[in-house]
């Protein structure tokens, strides 16, 4: 599509041809003025069928945007290990503030605390917001297909490190991507006695205004629990354990003897 900007000379089916004053990409509201008004006219590029001057549509995306690319990375991620690197593996995490999460893809051994860094290999949310690329030399909005060509011409000697099998990830992040995608991720960390991870995987939501995930609780990656420490595992033991007797569904019914 072609870029549009104050000045950008438009066409409506109602008002004819007009030039635009002023251009919000965020909200997708435009403002324009036709012929000899004085007055602009504000137009949504969703729903009022804007045009350029050669008929040519002006599309605004209805869903609100991604604000992280996780979801993109799992996709990317599943088709790669379907074609037999199975030993590549994305780990994300919260960032202190809580307000994004960052992303980092690795390979070779699956050592989820020790990870290797190449250049281009990871990112954040924050950095995705004000552009939405991996940075791999993609472009925005790249099908999985695309990101997947793309990641291989930028560091092919990288990606060649995660040929292999490793049968038992490769199936639990099927079963994740599976749940999540494409809407949710998942999310990993550190887990401390000040903030220990709850019982299950946790799930984030990769657009704004989606409610929280309410599917059944994930597991954790194969491996992930190496990364506790013994009194992490006895509380979540203790987690586990926990049976509430004191309430009987109401679609139970009991026989009663007096």
């Amino acid at each position: 599509m072609k870029p549009i900007a104050p000045g950008t000379v438009i066409f409506h089916r109602h008002r004819g041809y007009g030039v635009l004053t002023a251009v919000n990409l965020l909200s997708g509201w435009v403002a324009a003025r036709f012929g000899d008004e004085k007055r602009t006219l504000d137009l949504n590029l969703s729903t009022d069928e804007v045009q350029h001057a050669d008929g040519e549509p002006i599309l605004f995306r209805r869903t609100p945007p991604e604000r992280m690319p996780h979801a993109r990375l799992m996709a990317v991620v599943r088709d790669l290990h379907a074609a037999g690197y199975q030993k590549l593996y994305l780990y994300s995490w919260p960032k202190a503030s809580g307000l994004h999460w960052r992303w980092q893809l690795f390979t070779g051994p699956r050592n989820w605390m020790q990870r290797p860094w190449r250049e281009g290999w990871y990112g954040s949310g924050a950095d995705y917001n004000f552009n939405p690329v991996m940075g791999w030399g993609d472009a925005p909005g790249a099908s999985t297909a695309e990101l997947i060509e793309a990641l291989a011409r930028f560091d092919p000697a990288g990606l060649a490190n995660a040929l292999g099998q490793d049968e038992d990830h490769t199936a639990w992040f099927a079963s994740v991507c599976d749940a999540l995608l494409p809407n949710y991720a998942y999310s990993l960390g550190a887990d401390t006695p000040e903030q220990p991870l709850p019982l299950y995987l946790p799930v984030i939501a990769v657009r704004q205004r989606l409610p929280d995930w309410q599917g059944e609780g994930l597991a954790y990656p194969p491996g992930w629990e190496k990364t506790w420490s013994p009194d992490s595992l006895q509380r979540r033991q203790q987690q586990r354990a926990v049976v509430r007797h004191d309430v009987i569904p109401t679609s139970w019914s009991l026989p009663l003897e007096f």
